[in-house]
Parts: structure tokens; sequence; C-alpha cells
């Protein structure tokens, strides 16, 4: 703005060079010139619009020459001209003359000027500036306050907690405290958070006031964890566990709530020392178990939905908050199998309750008495002496299972497969798969077992076997195993096994069976005992006629003796190995071509 002249510039101004008066019009341009020579370049001045041009505004600002504005700046928000001539503007001098005599001026920046120094007023009066935020930038956003002037709102003042999508913010108006302010470098900065932390002092100071235990408050879901969720009270922050949350079962607390819900609940514990505040939710509800009791008795059936699944079982749902097991031996009459075998979480399944222990929240629940009991309808339909008919389940070392109903199966030990063979693995015999006959030997109700008999179903051969073998009988037999201790373990006829001693193979001791006898060989031998008691038939070589088997004795026995590889066997005699044999063979074969190369020279 510029000074007002005084009277001694107006005299001095009214006298021409030479001291001739001058004219009323040079007085006034003389005026002009001075005040123009006293406006500075930033100063904000009146004007009043007397030309509103296609791209200009004319302005008198009262000095020699006018004064024009790009009409942009002009333009409302809307995005129309709004500027009429006759209008009064403050406006800021940018250029005193263009090459057109025009003085240059902004209205945009005259007040810009005059909101800074509003602005600057507000501070010292620590006044809040309302403002709305407009843009994310770099470690915030940007936030438009009064006559549109930009203001940086740093990511750290924007929220009493961390805000981790700031877009959401975009567009929103609030009220801020500026925390810096430079007016020269147009530096402002706000908070937003100051204004939260003061409300939020102030909230706590009054729930703490009036917060009691068994209180019933309302808050606000504030955070969520995997344990639990924060209700902020008002100031203060409880947090609701996920125990607390439902009388039923909750996996994630996110299945019940989301940040911002708003939640009634009661307190359960307040620290005031601490400030800690546990709140419960289904503490505002009643608890299911108290009418569990009427509700399932044990034999009803009740229907649910499988929650969970562990190796010992499965937990059914049967309404929200009352879960029943049930246990994996009671979800088949068969054999058990793991739960997750026969059920799938989610599934809605009938079960009956077997039994309820409200004292410790506990329901048994069973799902294989749906079914009739398999053992009860194989005691209804079978006795001890039945024949049944059915497949090989599995084996074992002891004998053979065979399924006679579904769920119910029985054993045939390996004594009971046979007579006469004396069976070491049962799997010599059967396959799994295999169907076979049986009659049913014996039935253990307590332990739900059934032994069954594959040899019953035959006469025992041994009613005839001493009247058929008489001692002295000489026979064909063949031969099944040889040990070198036992003897030869030999067949009279299918399904009739005897033993020939080592002793009653050949006179002479120092020979292994195994080396002269070989499994499948056909044999002559003598019967020389029966004993019905064992069970056993006793032969021998020696009485019968076996000549070929005599001469190799005899060879190999000869060998082991030239050879001097007679070793001492069981009997205590010298005895001779296969290797022995075989040096003996190859010596001899030596032997015969040295004699044969001889005889040739």
């Amino acid at each position: 703005m510029t000074e007002p002249t005084t009277e001694n510039q107006t005299t001095e101004a009214s006298a021409a060079p030479g001291g001739e008066p001058a004219s009323f019009a040079d007085f006034f341009e003389t005026q002009l010139t001075t005040r123009l020579d006293q406006l500075r370049e930033g100063d904000i001045v009146a004007g009043s619009v007397i030309k509103v041009g296609k791209d200009t505004v004319v302005v008198d600002i009262g000095y020699k020459s006018e004064g024009v504005i790009p009409i942009d700046e002009f333009v409302d928000a809307s995005g129309k001209i709004d500027v009429s001539a006759g209008d009064q503007v403050d406006v800021l001098v940018e250029a005193k003359e263009n090459e057109n005599g025009l003085i240059l001026l902004s209205k945009e920046k005259a007040d810009k000027l005059k909101v800074w120094d509003e602005i600057s007023d507000a501070c010292e009066r620590d006044e809040l500036i309302a403002g709305t935020i407009t843009q994310r930038v770099k470690g915030g956003l940007s936030v438009t306050i009064r006559g549109g002037v930009k203001a940086f709102l740093p990511g750290s003042q924007v929220d009493l907690r961390p805000v981790r999508n700031l877009d959401k913010l975009l567009g929103q108006t609030f009220d801020f405290k500026v925390i810096k302010f430079n007016k020269k470098r147009g530096n402002i900065v706000l908070s937003r958070r100051v204004l939260l932390e003061k409300e939020r002092d102030r909230l706590k100071a009054e729930t703490l006031q009036n917060l009691e235990e068994g209180q019933m408050v309302t808050g606000t879901i504030k955070n969520i964890t995997e344990y639990g969720a924060f209700v902020d009270l008002g100031g203060i922050d409880g947090l609701l566990h996920i125990t607390d949350m439902s009388w039923g079962r909750v996996s994630h607390p996110s299945e019940m709530f989301g940040v911002g819900d708003e939640v009634t609940v009661k307190v359960l514990k307040y620290n005031a020392e601490t400030e800690r505040v546990s709140l419960g939710l289904k503490q505002t509800q009643e608890d299911p178990w108290n009418v569990v009791a009427e509700q399932y008795k044990p034999g009803a059936r009740t229907k649910g939905k499988v929650v969970s699944l562990t190796d010992y079982g499965a937990f059914v749902e049967l309404e929200e908050g009352v879960e029943g097991l049930i246990h994996v031996s009671e979800m088949t009459w068969t054999k058990p199998k793991h739960p997750s075998k026969i059920l799938d979480i989610g599934q809605e399944v009938e079960t009956v309750v077997l039994d309820i222990d409200i004292q410790n929240k506990r329901i048994s629940l069973g799902l294989k008495q749906l079914e009739p009991d398999p053992w009860t309808v194989f005691t209804q339909q079978y006795n001890p002496g039945d024949i049944i008919r059915g497949k090989v389940r599995s084996l074992t070392d002891y004998g053979v299972f065979i399924g006679i109903e579904d769920g119910v199966d029985g054993m045939v030990h390996k004594s009971d497969l046979s007579w006469t063979q004396r069976i070491n693995n049962p799997a010599d015999i059967y396959r799994k798969g295999d169907e076979v006959e049986a009659i049913i030997l014996s039935v253990n109700h307590d332990e739900r077992k059934v032994s069954l008999g594959i040899k019953q179903l035959m006469e025992d051969p041994w009613t005839y076997i001493p009247g058929r073998y008489p001692e002295g009988t000489v026979l064909e037999v063949r031969a099944l195993s040889v040990n070198e201790y036992e003897g030869v373990h030999v067949e009279l006829e299918r399904g009739v096994e005897g033993v020939i001693p080592r002793a009653e193979i050949s006179h002479d001791m120092s020979v292994d069976p195994a080396e002269v006898v070989k499994s499948g060989d056909i044999l002559k031998a003598q019967v020389i005992r029966v004993d019905q008691d064992d069970r056993r038939i006793s032969l021998s070589l020696k009485g019968a006629d076996n000549k070929e088997l005599d001469e190799k004795m005899k060879y190999v026995a000869e060998k082991q003796a030239a050879s001097g590889s007679r070793k001492i066997g069981p009997s205590g005699r010298p005895s001779a190995t296969l290797g022995d044999l075989l040096k003996g063979k190859l010596g001899d074969m030596a032997k015969s071509d040295e004699g044969d190369e001889s005889e040739s020279e």
C-alpha cells in the first residue's frame, strides 16, 4: 500500500519547473506518477473491476496505469467465471508496468497471502483448522485448508494407531492442529493425532471413573488377534478373549467380528492400577449347559455337525456351546478305523446319546448304536457245531481269520488246520481272500471271540492209520525235508506224514543225510513204530531195500575216509560236509585225467 502524500508534497507538485504554475492535468499526472513510484511489487491494494475481457480482467487500483489479472483467477469451484464490472477486489502487485504500460496484478496470490495471515493468527491463538484430505503423498497426506492452501499431514499424525490404508481417508474433512508453520517457506504441518489423544484422555478419565466389574458396557472392536479382540470402551481398551466370545467353538475371532463392529460386553475383571480390563460376550447370554440334562437324555437320538476330528474320536456340535464326543470305539462294530475314514468335518450326522457329565460338561455319543450289533445277530443265527463259509480276512503266525458276518470274524488256530500235517505258517497254505469252510468249535461271549476248525470237517485219519500201517510194513515214501539232526520228514500218502530218524537212515552215522537225500526223492522205508498218542509214525531206511541209497552212502563215506576229511557228527562219529564230498569228487576226477594221459603216452 502507498503512503498518503503530505501537504508540502502537493504544493511542490503544483508548480512547474521555473516557478510557473502547472495545469490541473499536469498536476494530476504528477500526483499519479508520484503514487506509482511509491507502489512496490508484492503490495496488496484495493481495486475496482472496470472491464471483464476474454482473457483478462482490468482493475483500477487508483494509479496512473490500470492493472490486469488473468481471468482464470476468477473461476469458482464449479468452473464458472465469477466476476463483474464494479466488483471490489484486493489484488497483489506483481509488476508495476509491462510493455503495454499496464500493471500486472494477481487476485489469487492476494487471497493466499490473506489466508496465510489468517492461518498465522489462528496459530498464535492455538485454534483448530478444518481441512479436507485430498491427496496421498510421500510420507503422509495432503490436506486442503482455508483458501485452498495445501498442508502436510504426516502418516504418524493421522490416528492414534498406524493406518495401513490411507486411501480410505481421501475426501474426508477433519479438524487439525498446526504443529509447524513457516510462512516464508509456505510450509504447514498438521496433526490429527494430538486432538485424538486429548479426546482419548478425556474419555479415559470418564470411563475409568464409572467402570466396575459385572457392568455391561458398549464398545467398538479396535483390533483383532489370534487370541482375542481389543474393544475400545472410550479411551481405554479391554480384551475380549477368544474363550469368552461364545459358549460354542470359535476357531478365530474374525469369524465373529470385524474391526469397527459395535459390541455389548460384560466387564469380567478390572485392575485400576494396571488399567487392564477383561471382557466377556458369552457371559451376556445364558449358559446352554444349564438345560442340557433336560434336552439330551441317554438313549435319545440327536443330530449335530462334526466340528473336529482327532485320533481318538470326533467332536459333534449339537447346538451352539454344546458338543459331544463320538469315541473311535463307538463309531463302528467292526475293527476301529481312524475317524477321518468314517466322518468329515462339517458333516451332518445322527448319533445316540450314551452318557452325560454335567459337572465336566461332557456328552458321550455313539454312532454304531444306530445299527444292530453284529454280534447279537451272529449269536441268534449260529451255534457251536454249525458249519460256516467265509473268506480269509487276515493271516498270522498262529492262525487264519475268517469272516463269518459283517463285523464278526472267527479264528482257526494252526493246530486245527490239519489232523496229520504240522503247519508252522498258515500263509503257506492259504491266501487272503480265499473262500473256505469251517466249523464253529466254541463261542466266547465275554470277549466276543469265535473259535473255528477246518480239520474237524474231515474224519480223523488216526482212527485208521494204525491199522493201515502196521509195524514192519515196507512202502515207498516221498522226502519232504531233510534235517541233519532230526532226520528226514516224509509223506506216506496225502495228508499223512512220518519221520525217518537219523539213526535209521544208515549204519554209518558219519554222513550228513542232507548230502544224500533231497526233497522230493522217492525212498523205500519200513514202519518201525506208530505212536497214536503223539500222532507220530517212525520209519527206517535200514530195514528196507534201498540199494542205490546204500551205495551212495558207502561211496560218500569211502571218499571222506580217503581224503581224511571225516568230521564228528551228532552221534559222536566222524561226519563229512558237502564241501568235503566235492573236494573228494574233484580229486578223483583229477586222478582219472592223469591216468588217461599216461595211457595215451
